[in-house]
């Protein structure tokens, strides 16, 4: 099983060094970035990124308005480093969708244990990878999906929707709760986009399009048969 990625962004380089080296003794793969701009450029195209810690004062664009970019099209966990300890910064942070806040200085064995809860709690450990049912392998890692020898080619948030209905196969879900959960609580958006997403990965699913259950007047539901 491939090593957990976790991006570390910070303009410090003896800051990234040390947290790095500390990860990397705790069995974990390192991507390094420098500032807001080149964190969101190495998540978006790298594409497997499992999580994200990420420093609140840095150039060309802050923590903030990073954690503001990525938590609009993905979920992964995010720990925010700060060398401040206003209480208004972390009160932000978790409206942001911070996981967790940590004030500089700091022991970097402290924020290696934090890693690992953040990720437990998360459900983001290496065996939770793979979700595998009604004959479709989804690997979270590799942001891949195979039905049967066949690899679809599916958006992020298709990928994120499907993911949603094989974890809770057989549970009708609202479009509400889809929303809050695929899109995040602060999506103002409506119902029909979640339809929309449907559509196209039914589509692209072909006869496995199937297993996705429309529940009238309510939402969806993944089904095997």
């Amino acid at each position: 099983m491939d090593k957990l990625k976790i991006l570390v962004v910070d303009d410090e380089s003896r800051m990234r060094k040390l947290v790095r080296d500390f990860l990397v003794k705790s069995h974990y793969e390192v991507v390094e970035a420098s500032d807001g701009e080149e964190a969101l450029t190495i998540f978006f195209d790298k594409n497997d990124i499992d999580l994200v810690i990420l420093d609140v004062m840095m150039p060309k664009m802050d923590g903030w308005q990073v954690c503001r970019e990525i938590r609009a099209y993905s979920k992964v966990p995010i720990i925010m480093l700060t060398a401040k300890s206003d209480e208004r910064d972390e009160l932000l942070g978790f409206e942001l969708g911070v996981d967790e806040y940590i004030s500089k200085p700091f022991s970097p064995k402290i924020l290696v244990a934090r890693v690992e809860a953040v990720l437990r709690r998360t459900g983001q450990t290496a065996s939770d990878m793979i979700v595998e049912a009604g004959g479709i392998r989804l690997d979270k890692q590799a942001h891949s999906v195979t039905v049967g020898e066949e690899t679809i080619d599916l958006s992020y948030k298709e990928f994120e929707l499907l993911a949603y209905f094989m974890e809770n196969k057989g549970i009708a879900l609202s479009r509400e709760k889809i929303l809050n959960s695929v899109w995040n609580y602060d999506y103002f958006g409506d119902a029909r986009t979640i339809d929309t997403h449907v559509k196209k990965l039914r589509s692209k699913m072909g006869a496995k399009g199937e297993l996705i259950k429309t529940i009238w007047g309510m939402g969806y539901k993944f089904e095997e048969t």
